[in-house]
């Protein structure tokens, strides 16, 4: 029996906050239907999560046999390296206006769109590496916009334990977080090598404190797909 496959279709959002065009990626289960409700996934490196995560057809199986709840799954792909720092980096210069324009145009525009729940406890977000930081981060300044958010190997500052440790309405968010245990020299996209592993377990310190949905992991491994990919099956199954 061949599983029904989903669909992925291009949309273009004219955002205020960035002053410029997004491509977004929303792909739509093989059973679609607006007489049902869906939760929705919005995936950062968005391009990265159906090509490389394979998350549209790990999707589709799941759906197929009735393990997750209904989705419809956004992505949002980064134009270069440079646009994707811009954005996703805490330092990035146009990193606030992305954070707002993921909690106040786009997901207006998928409640708009789609029969979504219009409920944080429905919205989540995902990302690697960079991804990650800018989910969590959106994820902590609008708890009530995002309920749950995916953590797979974040860049952690100084700015993302602060805001971390100084969050309150913990009742609000369930995380999901892992960190590969070679990660102790990532290359990254400004050519330093950085060691993720010590300050995503200091990160999980403060995490494990505040939060009663809350779930970490080490991996056997390194900052890579090879990873990330097939860890999506447990991480999508635990959080719908």
């Amino acid at each position: 029996m061949e599983i029904p496959k989903g669909t992925i279709k291009e949309h273009t959002i004219k955002s205020k906050e960035l002053g410029e065009e997004i491509l977004v990626l929303i792909y739509l289960p093989a059973n679609f239907s607006p007489l049902y409700k869906y939760s929705l996934l919005i995936a950062q490196d968005g391009r990265d999560y159906f090509q490389l995560g394979k998350i549209g057809r790990l999707a589709d199986e799941y759906l197929y046999e009735r393990e997750i709840e209904n989705l419809i799954i956004i992505g949002i792909p980064y134009k270069d390296v440079e646009d994707r720092r811009r954005k996703y980096h805490p330092d990035g210069e146009q990193h606030q206006q992305y954070i707002r324009f993921l909690a106040h145009e786009l997901v207006p525009y998928l409640d708009q769109e789609f029969p979504t729940y219009h409920m944080g406890s429905t919205r989540a977000l995902i990302g690697d590496s960079l991804g990650a930081t800018v989910s969590f981060m959106t994820a902590l300044q609008y708890p009530h916009t995002f309920g749950k958010v995916l953590l797979q190997s974040p860049y952690v500052d100084k700015g993302v334990m602060e805001l971390a440790e100084s969050f309150k309405e913990t009742g609000l968010l369930e995380i999901y977080h892992i960190i590969g245990n070679q990660e102790t020299e990532v290359q990254t996209t400004n050519g330093r090598i950085s060691d993720f592993l010590t300050p995503n377990r200091e990160l999980s310190t403060v995490l494990k404190g505040k939060f009663n949905t809350y779930f970490y992991e080490e991996f056997n491994g390194d900052h890579t797909w090879t990873h990330w990919q097939p860890d999506l099956r447990r991480a999508l199954k635990m959080m719908f």
